[in-house]
């Protein structure tokens, strides 16, 4: 199982980024899907998360700022955020549940101007 991250990067204050979370070695359909993040001396916590069968879930600070989604064709799911602050800058991660749970290695996303 891996899962892999993608798209993070320097984004000014208000401006937006696509990451990415390509799946593979198990059947991604079956299986809802989370990103968290962490940032400095923070606990990880969770951003959004999807159902298999396209349920989501926002957490509160990012609610409204957020979408996730999934492409079961291309074993991707998407986060895109919107209006980003400075306190969303953090290492983002993808998880899956499947097993014992599997992150992937974390994409940095820096909101600053």
């Amino acid at each position: 199982v891996h899962v892999v991250e993608s798209g993070g990067g320097l984004v000014q204050p208000g401006g937006s980024l696509r990451l990415s979370c390509a799946a593979s070695g198990f059947t991604f359909s079956s299986y809802g899907m989370g990103w968290y993040r962490q940032a400095p001396g923070k606990e990880r916590e969770l951003v959004a998360r999807i159902s298999s069968g396209g349920y989501t879930y926002y957490a509160d600070a990012v609610e409204g700022r957020c979408t996730i989604s999934r492409d079961n064709a291309k074993n991707t799911v998407y986060l895109q955020m919107n209006s980003l602050k400075p306190e969303d800058t953090a290492v983002y991660y993808c998880y899956t549940p499947k097993d014992h749970g599997y992150w992937g290695q974390g994409t940095q996303v820096t909101v600053s101007s």
